[in-house]
């Protein structure tokens, strides 16, 4: 089943698709809380989701919570430096909170009390050369995420996927050697809000150890910054120790964990979320 996107009222966006086995509720005008509830619990139970994850500004956060919802993580200050955010999850079935990834956990938790060590001159600056990507680099884009990742919980493997939503605020990086791309990221920026989520990381293998994510999330930050953003967020593989060091190196704040959020990688993964201001 293919993502499927909606629009409510007077600019809500929710997602929504088997892979996941979730909605997603990606942006919401709160004059549309009461309406985007009730659509949410029909499409649950007209497909069967096991899982509603909402990021919700704080202000109707209690409306969410009178419905079964519970905060997950927490950005203060995200929208325009002003009003928090609240990621809310409802869990509609009890298996998808089996099997929690324990011993991850108790790997983050570890992570988390260590003070992070901070990049070398030499882990930011690299032999790669980093530039803004095109709609002439969509073919290649789509293949690399292709190649780096099993499932992924939008179809970035789609070249014609690429080219809509470069139309839509988000913007991709590349790093490249001797003019061949070797790792890329992308920017998700809501220009309205003031915010912008850092995603869609992937490197090639052989390309690994050369600290790439680390060199793509210093430029996207500086080329945030520059275009008005305020708030810089991610939300990262719960499994993937690498990438969470990489976000706390360059000091972001870890918010919270969402369990069993995002099909990634051939399954459906817990995830970190980190924030930083610029």
């Amino acid at each position: 089943m293919s993502d499927q996107f909606e629009t409510i009222g007077h600019g809500t966006h929710i997602q929504h698709e088997k892979l996941n086995d979730r909605i997603y509720l990606l942006k919401l005008d709160a004059r549309d809380a009461k309406a985007t509830l009730d659509i949410m619990r029909q499409l649950a139970q007209e497909n069967n989701y096991s899982k509603i994850f909402c990021k919700v500004p704080k202000p109707v956060a209690p409306l969410f919570m009178a419905d079964g919802y519970i905060m997950e993580a927490c950005i203060p200050n995200f929208y325009n430096s002003s009003t928090d955010v609240f990621f809310m999850s409802k869990f509609l079935n009890s298996d998808r909170l089996l099997h929690i990834e324990k011993k991850q956990l108790a790997n983050l938790s570890k992570l988390l009390s260590e003070p992070p060590q901070k990049p070398t001159t030499s882990q930011v600056k690299s032999k790669y050369q980093v530039r803004r990507l095109h709609e002439s680099d969509a073919e290649r884009i789509s293949e690399i995420y292709r190649t780096v990742f099993e499932s992924y919980p939008f179809p970035i493997d789609n070249p014609e996927y690429i080219k809509q939503t470069m139309g839509q605020n988000v913007q991709y990086y590349g790093a490249q050697l001797n003019g061949k791309l070797a790792a890329l990221a992308s920017s998700e920026m809501d220009r309205e809000g003031k915010y912008a989520e850092m995603t869609d990381f992937a490197t090639l293998p052989k390309h690994h150890g050369n600290n790439l994510s680390m060199v793509l999330l210093k430029t996207m930050e500086q080329q945030m910054q520059e275009q008005g953003i305020k708030t810089l967020f991610t939300i990262a593989r719960l499994n993937s120790i690498p990438m969470n060091k990489t976000f706390l190196r360059l000091n972001y704040h870890y918010s919270g964990t969402l369990i069993k959020n995002t099909n990634i990688a051939g399954k459906i993964e817990s995830m970190n979320v980190y924030y930083k201001y610029v």
